[in-house]
């Protein structure tokens, strides 16, 4: 099992945290994504995969979700 921390910018609510959970979930490999929400600031994301992640991919998930690594 590998952990990947990352830092996202701009989520403030639930739904944020949902979004960015199921970009990132559906990456292959990923066993679980926990968010620490924090508000209208910067949250730490962790997440637990099987194997290394892309951080390409990493990035295209979270853009996709609406959100920014920062």
């Amino acid at each position: 099992m590998t952990t990947t921390t990352i830092t996202v910018s701009g989520m403030t609510c639930g739904h944020c945290e949902a979004a960015v959970r199921e970009e990132l979930g559906a990456l292959s490999g990923v066993t679980e994504v926990a968010v620490d929400l924090n508000a209208g600031g910067d949250s730490p994301v962790t997440i637990t995969s099987s194997a290394e992640l892309d951080d390409a991919a990493i990035r295209a998930a979270v853009d996709e979700a609406g959100y920014e690594v920062k």
